[in-house]
């Protein structure tokens, strides 16, 4: 193959010169992804999410959290953008004024049409490649939430949640903390 042939595999390099154009840009495996603004109902999940977490985080001082566009870089060919994302306090040296530099505690992604299938297969695959700690997918459209957890060497299925069955989400990541789905798919 020809040099000009090969496929262009970007870096972080190349990261920080897309455009701030209102759309999430990341590169997962050197490739580059861009996703259209969000849906106000996606919106809304992140909004309950983050005033579900943030006071219990906060209260207790177990570290950060934030919403997208935060961008996480997990190696020069990997940088996403998740909906939001929990950084403990005893990995705070992760995080630099820019970006999150490696794998957060908690990473929560809310499921869409057009990113389901990105979401849980290549991005839920380098989370587990990065020893992410956990990884939510909540899916607005089923009022659903599986839980992934690090263990072992790979991401296992935790919990598998849903408001039909009125399920409350703990984690042993955040020790107290209980949050009851029908509030967040409300």
């Amino acid at each position: 193959m020809a040099l000009q042939d090969r496929p262009v595999r970007y870096t972080y390099d190349d990261y920080v010169l897309f455009p701030e154009d209102g759309q999430r840009h990341e590169i997962l495996d050197g490739e580059h992804y861009v996703t259209a603004s969000p849906f106000l109902r996606h919106q809304a999940l992140v909004r309950r999410f983050t005033v579900a977490l943030a006071p219990f985080i906060e209260t207790n001082r177990l570290g950060e959290i934030f919403p997208a566009p935060t961008d996480v870089v997990l190696s020069r060919h990997d940088v996403v953008q998740p909906d939001l994302v929990f950084v403990s306090t005893a990995r705070r040296h992760i995080l630099t004024e820019r970006n999150v530099q490696g794998a957060p505690d908690l990473v929560i992604e809310i499921l869409s049409e057009s990113t389901r299938r990105r979401d849980e297969g290549i991005k839920l695959a380098i989370y587990e490649r990065f020893e992410v700690g956990e990884c939510w997918l909540a899916d607005p459209l089923r009022k659903t939430l599986r839980v992934y957890r690090y263990v072992e060497g790979r991401f296992r299925l935790a919990a598998d949640l849903s408001t039909e069955a009125g399920d409350i989400l703990v984690t042993p990541l955040l020790p107290g903390l209980e949050i009851r789905l029908a509030e967040i798919f409300a």
